[in-house]
């Protein structure tokens, strides 16, 4: 079967009948390959909450993948950090310890942005924005201990939790998704790369 080269990052990954890997972004994606009808791409899928129960939305915000939470910082600069996060149905709820340098310059009704993606091709992407509820609490943030035992394991979650003072003062950040971007570079693709379906 016919394989088109596109560059180191693809040239080893196998390819199936009737597709191709491409990189986009330095992203080895598998992409249908090209009819003369331009058919066979879809762009990605954007819209509200309610593709928050798409089955790719549904593995990310169930996996042991860290949060890429981008917020501004207190002179409007951009800053991005990897953060453990507990999705409760409705909120994305992260925790930090007060003197962490994020809860500084977060504060409630701010806007930020988030992004849990994973690393391996093809990258499945779930991109969200939303608006921050940030609150301080006395003991440990309960979607905080949550989200221990997913990354952990239940007994290191725990056991670490239990390590935690039990008078603990915690950040509580929850973000409230109001737009939704979801990708898996095997149907749906950044638009630019959609695009080229008509090339």
């Amino acid at each position: 079967m016919h394989k088109r080269s596109y560059g180191p990052a693809a040239r080893n990954l196998p390819t199936d009948q009737g597709m191709d890997y491409q990189t986009i972004d330095s992203h080895p994606i598998l992409q249908p390959r090209r009819s003369t009808s331009g058919q066979g791409m879809m762009t990605m899928v954007k819209g509200g909450t309610e593709l928050l129960q798409d089955p790719v939305a549904q593995e990310l915000l169930t996996s042991r993948i860290p949060a890429r939470l981008a917020y501004n910082w207190t002179d409007g600069t951009p800053r991005v950090v990897s953060i453990w996060f507990h999705w409760d149905g409705t909120d994305i709820v992260m925790a930090s310890l007060p003197a962490a340098p994020k809860l500084k310059a977060l504060h409630s009704g701010d806007r930020v942005a988030i992004t849990i993606d994973t690393n391996d091709p093809p990258n499945h992407i779930l991109s969200i924005r939303g608006t921050a509820e940030v609150t301080e609490t006395q003991g440990v943030v309960k979607e905080y201990a949550q989200a221990a035992v997913r990354y952990l394991g239940k007994e290191r979650g725990e056991a670490y939790v239990g390590s935690l003072p039990t008078d603990i003062r915690m950040g509580r950040i929850a973000v409230r998704p109001d737009q939704v971007v979801v990708l898996d570079f095997e149907t749906r693709f950044p638009s630019p790369v959609a695009s080229l379906r008509g090339a």
